[in-house]
C-alpha cells in the first residue's frame, strides 16, 4: 500500500546513511540513491543539502518526511485493521499524558478490555505536545489529556474535571496547615513536571496571573514519572504541585498531604481527544460511562464487575 520509496526515504533518515539504509533494506546503495533521486523529481525539491559531511535535511525534505511519516502509519493502521478483520479483533492505540495516567485511567481501560475480549489496547504516555503530533499523523486513534488539543480536524469529548494542588510529605512543615502563601513556597525545593508537560504549563499560568515566574522559585528536578514524583515528595525530599486526580489515593491513606494554595485556582478539564474520521465514538461514550461507575464505586474488578451498565454492541 506504501510507495516503496517512502519507505526508502524514512529508512535512509532513521539510518543517517545511504549505505545503512540499503543494507537494512537488502536493496544495492545505488538502487536507495535512485529512490531518493525520483522523489525529488517527482515533487521538484533536494530532500538532503548536498554539502554537508551527514545528511540533513532541508526544509522541503522536513515537509516531506512529515506527510511521510504520516503516510506510513496510515498504511501500518490499514494493514493491522485488516488484520484484525479477519480474526474479528479489534485494535486501538490510547495515548494518554502522564499525570491522567495515574488516575483512573489503567483500571477503567483494562475494565473495557474486560468486557471486550476481542479488543487489544496500546496504551502510549507521553507529553501532550507528542501526543498532538501522535494525532495528527494517526499514530494513536484517541488521546486523553488534561486540557486541550486544538485544531480544524479534532473533536473533544469531556471525562472529567480535575485541579492542581499542592502536595507535600506528611513530615512537612506545611502538613498540617490550612493553606500556605505564595512567597513561602519560594523557599521551598520543588520537583516538578517537564517543562512541555500541561501540569507545568498551567501552574506558570497561574504564577504569571500573580506577577510571579517560575524562575523564583527553587525546582530542583523536573520529571515526566508521576509516581516518582510523589515517591519523592513522600519522603520529604521536596514539594510538588500536580494534578489531584493523581493523588487521591495517596491523601486518603495518609501518604501525601494535600496543601491549599493561597487564591489559587488552577482547575482543568480532562478531555478525550479524536480526529473527526475517527468512526468509534461509542468507545468513548464506554469508557465514560465505565469511568463515572468506577468513580462513584459501583465497579470492583475482582467481582465481575457486576454495577457496570451492559456493554452496547460492537
Amino acid at each position: 500500500m506504501l510507495d516503496t520509496k517512502i519507505i526508502t526515504l524514512l529508512r535512509v533518515i532513521d539510518e543517517g546513511s545511504y549505505t545503512a539504509a540499503a543494507k537494512k533494506l537488502a536493496l544495492t546503495q545505488p538502487a536507495v540513491s535512485h529512490h531518493i533521486q525520483m522523489l525529488e523529481q517527482k515533487y521538484g525539491i533536494q530532500i538532503f543539502y548536498k554539502n554537508k559531511k551527514k545528511l540533513v535535511l532541508t526544509p522541503e525534505g522536513l515537509i516531506l518526511e512529515k506527510y511521510a511519516r504520516r503516510a506510513w502509519a496510515v498504511s501500518a493502521a490499514a494493514d493491522q485493521a485488516l488484520k484484525d478483520s479477519r480474526k474479528n479483533i479489534k485494535h486501538l492505540t490510547i495515548a494518554i499524558t502522564p499525570t491522567v495516567g495515574e488516575n483512573l485511567l489503567p483500571q477503567v481501560i483494562a475494565t473495557y478490555c474486560n468486557r471486550h475480549p476481542n479488543m487489544h489496547i496500546n496504551i502510549i504516555t507521553d507529553t501532550i505536545n507528542t501526543i498532538d503530533n501522535m494525532l495528527h499523523t494517526f499514530a494513536a486513534d484517541i488521546a486523553i489529556i488534561e486540557g486541550d488539543i486544538y485544531g480544524p480536524s479534532f473533536v473533544s469529548v469531556l471525562l472529567d474535571t480535575d485541579y492542581l494542588c499542592l502536595v507535600v510529605s506528611p513530615q512537612h512543615r506545611f502538613a498540617q496547615r490550612s493553606s500556605v502563601g505564595l512567597e513561602e513556597l519560594k523557599s521551598e525545593k520543588f520537583i516538578l513536571r517537564s517543562q512541555s508537560a500541561g501540569t507545568r504549563r498551567l501552574f506558570e499560568s497561574y504564577l504569571q496571573g500573580h506577577f510571579e515566574s517560575i524562575q523564583n522559585f527553587n525546582v530542583i528536578i523536573q520529571i515526566d514519572n508521576v509516581a516518582t514524583i510523589k515517591e519523592l515528595v513522600a519522603l520529604n525530599l521536596g514539594v510538588s504541585v500536580i494534578g489531584h486526580s493523581a493523588c487521591v489515593e495517596e491523601e486518603r491513606t495518609g501518604r501525601l498531604a494535600v496543601v491549599p494554595i493561597e487564591n489559587a485556582s488552577m482547575a482543568r478539564k480532562i478531555n478525550m481527544v479524536h480526529r473527526k474520521e475517527f468512526s468509534h465514538t461509542e468507545i468513548l461514550e464506554e469508557l465514560r460511562s465505565i469511568y463515572n461507575a468506577i468513580q462513584a464505586g459501583q465497579s470492583d474488578l475482582a467481582v465481575g464487575l457486576e454495577g457496570l451498565p451492559p456493554a452496547p454492541p460492537m
